[in-house]
């Protein structure tokens, strides 16, 4: 089936979505984890997620001006530079906030922090391949209707 583009709609709806799953799956398991009530890890999990959202359009916008302004080409090289500095400047601001919310040292965030790294490596890859099936069923739909 040929992929139609996504719509800024859909592009906020794919993002809010990933993200309200990601807190109901995060704050229970953390509080779990951590022995702490649901609804203090659950605010901070919001809290994260609204600086990764903000951070995730930030960095994009000065990424992408960035290569265009220095002539570069998205390679391989220049994709893993991406993803590691947006990794590094996302820990930057979120392992204070998680230290300061959580009443632990920098160095307990910072492996809460990886913890949740490594948490969200099969969740994005298992949210974004549930959400193209059933985006592909979606249209497949759409399409049968309009063709009558």
């Amino acid at each position: 089936m040929k992929q139609t583009n996504k719509t800024v709609t859909e592009r906020l709806l794919h993002a809010l979505t990933f993200e309200l799953v990601a807190i109901a799956l995060c704050a229970p398991i953390g509080a779990w984890l951590l022995d702490m009530p649901v609804s203090h890890v659950g605010v901070l999990t919001v809290m994260v997620s609204l600086i990764a959202m903000a951070w995730n359009m930030t960095f994009n916008t000065l990424f992408d001006r960035f290569e265009r302004r220095a002539g570069l080409s998205r390679t391989l090289g220049m994709r893993v530079a991406h993803a590691v500095t947006f990794e590094l400047g996302l820990v930057a601001m979120v392992v204070p906030v998680a230290a300061w919310w959580l009443n632990v040292s920098l160095v307990e965030a910072l492996l809460l922090d990886l913890g949740i790294v490594l948490f969200f490596l099969p969740y994005t890859f298992c949210f974004n391949l549930a959400y193209d099936a059933l985006r592909a069923r979606w249209i497949a739909r759409r399409v049968a209707v309009q063709a009558g």
